[in-house]
């Protein structure tokens, strides 16, 4: 048997988990993501998306997405860099730069791909990439294809984060990667912070705004606006498929910066672009996202409630302040189980375990809509303490008090 071969048959931890009966990843969704979906023939409540507007069957949405087909077909055949750059794409691009306050924006095939792309070509190898030690992956895999010299600070550290930038070559470039929401832990970055430490020591900063866009500022803008900062960060990334509904990133920042990544985002340039509905889906939730700012007023709404609440029972939640709410479970097993349980209850949420975190780490993953309605929450948190007794959560975490941390490894999602 070849080298290969042995390897991919010892790996059976899938197979030890569904002989459990608990294994909780692939699950075909029969219905169209909303707060109700079907799986496996029955309607479960989902709190493991994360389409933060409730946009994904919003009939304008989907007319647009129809629309789109009916005037340039189903896909480009081709990257942006050569025959694949629909006009759809460039009027997406104007509108994408002129929601985030910069002067221009490129559109990338997934938001994984834009982080690929924009980390992996701006500094070359005598440059420096920081990163926050809990970037998604999409970031650190970026980082790694920069042949820069990559460095981590501990989470939100900001003296940890001056302790590395004081350290380094005036004369070389350093650029900042943070993501605006931290996707597992559902807290926000310090970015007042580090803006003042990336002007201290000339650092340029880009901020991942995949789980923000729709989520922070006031109508959505984002991490940079939230905080009054959009003039003074240089890059803001983004992703369609979370509060836009559809498939795709984005990069804004100067026309500078923009005009070199079309040019070396190997990323871009060897990537097909998007389908010309998935940009007409992105665009026309953008639009409702500035036309309705009630939705995010709702979802600030359902995070308070549902935070409050959490925590009253006792439920340990990490450092989340946003719609993405950990439930620390801190051991494997148990975070299998207790999602298998809530699923059978109707309830459907999203495990996340080692190696995506510390085994001691382990947690449930709550996401929240707008377009949750309260007797939807009271009907999963009162499902989730009743799991919570039946599996003897407190019990367990009282006698593992002392032996645990929130930090991830290098891949901070499943």
């Amino acid at each position: 048997m070849r080298a290969l071969e042995k390897k991919m048959k010892a790996y059976t931890a899938p197979e030890e988990v569904k002989a459990l009966g608990i294994y909780p990843y692939f699950r075909e969704v029969g219905s169209g993501q909303d707060t109700e979906v079907m799986i496996e023939g029955k309607k479960v409540l989902m709190f493991g998306s994360n389409s933060y507007m409730g946009l994904n069957n919003h009939p304008e949405v989907k007319a647009a997405a129809k629309k789109a087909i009916d005037m340039y077909g189903t896909g480009c055949s081709g990257s942006r860099f050569l025959n694949g750059t629909s006009v759809i794409h460039i009027e997406l691009e104007e509108k994408l730069a002129n929601f985030v306050g910069k002067e221009a924006s490129l559109v990338f095939s997934t938001g994984y791909q834009t982080n690929l792309g924009v980390v992996g070509t701006l500094t070359g190898r005598h440059d420096y990439i920081i990163l926050d030690e809990l970037n998604h992956a999409s970031i650190i895999e970026g980082s790694r294809l920069s042949f820069s010299k990559v460095l981590k600070f501990s989470h939100n550290n900001m003296n940890d984060l001056e302790d590395l930038l004081k350290k380094l070559p005036a004369d070389k470039i350093k650029l900042i990667v943070v993501d605006g929401i931290f996707s597992m832990e559902g807290d926000i970055a310090k970015l007042p912070q580090i803006m003042a430490l990336a002007a201290k020591y000339d650092a340029a900063v880009m901020v991942d705004d995949a789980h923000s866009l729709g989520v922070l500022g006031k109508t959505g803008k984002g991490t940079a606006d939230h905080y009054g900062l959009t003039d003074q960060v240089d890059m803001i990334m983004g992703t369609f498929s979370k509060s836009l509904a559809s498939l795709g990133g984005f990069v804004a920042a100067n026309a500078d910066i923009i005009k070199y990544l079309k040019h070396h985002a190997r990323a871009l340039i060897f990537s097909a672009s998007i389908p010309p509905a998935s940009a007409a889906t992105a665009m026309a939730a953008l639009d409702i996202i500035q036309r309705e700012p009630e939705r995010i007023v709702n979802l600030w709404k359902n995070t308070h409630y549902m935070i409050a609440e959490l925590k009253k029972e006792g439920f340990d939640l990490g450092i989340t302040e946003t719609p993405i709410i950990p439930i620390y479970i801190r051991d494997n097993m148990k975070t299998f189980m207790f999602t298998k349980r809530l699923f059978d209850e109707g309830i459907f949420v999203n495990p996340v375990v080692s190696p995506a975190v510390k085994s001691d780490s382990s947690l449930i993953r709550i996401s929240l809509m707008a377009t949750h309605t309260k007797e939807q929450i009271d009907k999963t948190l009162e499902k989730i303490y009743m799991i919570a007794k039946e599996l003897e959560l407190f019990e367990f975490q009282a006698t593992n008090a002392g032996n645990h941390s929130n930090h991830a490894g290098d891949d901070d999602n499943l």
